[in-house]
Formats: structure tokens, sequence, C-alpha cells
């Protein structure tokens, strides 16, 4: 009987600490959320729920890059457009949170602009078919959902500060050869930054980013025609 009370003494004494123990992460990981929100849906969770209808309404979905571009007037004034970028995500932390913060919010298109992160190992290595794949389950779900596809390539960069070393250059050309491939033959829309955005190393030109990898607002502006002629491709009529 005394092990029984000592042994009952331990468990909830052990289940009072975990109660209240420290978060996953002292300081959650670039691109997650508070206490292990690894895909950081609670990001917009409060900005989705406030949305109202809308059958125009075009969702951005992507990094840092698309996160930066929502505080840009292509997309902050135009009130069909919704900036769905969060910093630091990879493809893989899109995919689960493309419900809550495209499928749900019932968009006519989504730009899908993915991988810088996963090059960079933001979450630990990964195969270009994890990239791959990651895209892929990506469109997938969109068509089921009767929600159109426009694929961007992954944009130039010839080194990353947060991720020296790697020499992503040479394989983000090879993804975006895929994806420029596969958006064919899903049938979606492809819209290719490169020819706007790079310079002969592989990077961003010096007069369009800050870093090499981030487009400043003249690199935003210098995507934007691509963009729009995409949007307007995939949609099959003028943009509202």
């Amino acid at each position: 009987m005394i092990f029984r009370i000592t042994a009952l003494a331990w468990f909830l004494s052990s289940a009072s600490v975990a109660q209240t123990s420290s978060p996953v992460y002292a300081v959650a990981p670039n691109g997650h959320g508070e206490n292990g929100d690894w895909a950081f849906l609670s990001r917009y969770r409060h900005d989705n729920a406030g949305l109202k209808p809308d059958i125009s309404r075009v969702v951005f979905l992507g990094d840092s890059i698309t996160q930066a571009w929502a505080q840009e007037s292509f997309i902050a004034g135009n009130p069909h457009y919704l900036g769905r970028g969060i910093s630091g995500q990879t493809a893989l932390q899109m995919v689960v949170r493309f419900r809550a913060d495209v499928i749900a919010l019932k968009p006519q298109l989504v730009h899908i602009m993915a991988g810088t992160n996963d090059v960079a190992g933001n979450n630990g290595p990964e195969s270009d078919t994890d990239i791959e794949g990651a895209i892929e389950s990506m469109v997938q779900l969109a068509l089921a959902n009767h929600i159109k596809v426009v694929l961007g390539s992954i944009p130039p960069a010839a080194d990353f500060t947060w991720h020296p070393g790697l020499n992503p250059a040479p394989r983000i050309r090879r993804l975006n050869t895929w994806i420029k491939s596969y958006a064919s033959r899903a049938g979606v829309g492809y819209v290719d930054y490169w020819p706007a955005l790079a310079n002969e190393s592989g990077g961003v030109k010096s007069n369009l980013s800050m870093d090499g990898v981030h487009p400043n607002s003249q690199g935003y502006k210098a995507m934007q025609t691509l963009t729009e002629a995409a949007i307007q491709s995939a949609l099959g009529k003028p943009l509202s």
C-alpha cells in the first residue's frame, strides 16, 4: 500500500511538472511558431478568421521573400491579394499550413514560391525529391479544391548569409527546370523570375537586393510585370 501511495504521488507530481514545463524551444526557430508550432499555423490564424468571402481572391504563399513582398504596393495595395509568406519556411512547412492559409480562404488562384529555405537546409538536409514532392503536393491540393495555380521559380541565390558556403545557384537552377516541367505537365502556370533578377553568379543583382537573396522594392517591381502576366494567363481573363 505504501508503495502504491508513493507511486501515485510521484505520478501526480510528474504530471504537474509536465503541465508547467518550459516551452519546446527557448526561442522558436525561424519559420516556426511558439511551443512547437512547427508549421507556424498560428501566424495568420487571427487574420484568416476575420476575412470576408472574395471570389477574386489571390493568395501568395511563400517564405520571407513573399512575406516582404506583401508589404509592397503590388500586394498590399490590391484588396483581392493576400500575402501568406512566413520568413524562414520550407516547402514542407507550407504543405502543412496549406489548408489553413490557402484552401480555407477559397481563393480563385494561389501563387506558390517555395524552395529557398529547403535548399538552405533550414530544417535539415532535404533531397531534390523532397522539395519537388512538397511542391507537387501543394499543387494537387489546390487543384482538388478548384484553385488555379501559378508556380514561381525559386529566386536566384549565389550564397545564403545565414548558411554560407552551399553554392546554391546550380541546385536552384536544377530545381527550377523541374518546376517548369512539372507546371507544364500539371497544366498550371509558371513564372520565371531569373531573367529579371539574376546576375551572372546566380544571385540577385546588387541594385535589386541588399543581400543577394531578398529583393528590395526595385526587385519586387521587376517581378511584378511577370507575375501579373502569369496570373492573367492562368485565370484566362484580365486582372480586376
